[in-house]
């Protein structure tokens, strides 16, 4: 599992981002990682890139819901907040630690709201 990053969003804006376990096919070691980007118009968009792609390197994957994610690199701030209409709210608190695992320096928020 070493092999795949934890987080993999846009280093810039405000986009929709998923949160997704992987596990080993038949069970065994199992992981949430983050995906994000301005180029979904849709969260199932992100999804369908994410799964081939784990699928290939031997994972199951599991979309646990979404959201948005408002990322200012210059200021050091990122805010997880929103849903994903077809999969439901991701859980914003699980989301912001994995992102201070990635971005140790910067300043991690999330609410429920909405916008």
């Amino acid at each position: 599992m070493a092999a795949v990053r934890d987080v993999e969003i846009d280093p810039e804006g405000t986009f929709k981002y998923i949160l997704v376990r992987l596990q080993r096919r038949g069970g065994g070691e199992q992981r949430d990682i983050v995906r994000g980007t301005k180029a979904a118009e849709f969260h199932n968009h992100i999804f369908e890139k994410v799964n081939p792609e784990m699928e290939k390197l031997g994972y199951e994957c599991k979309c646990l819901g979404g959201g948005k994610i408002e990322h200012n690199s210059k200021d050091k701030k990122i805010r997880v907040f929103g849903l994903s209409t077809g999969y439901g709210k991701a859980d914003h608190s699980v989301t912001v630690e994995i992102l201070k695992k990635e971005y140790t320096d910067y300043e991690i928020t999330w609410s429920d709201d909405k916008k």
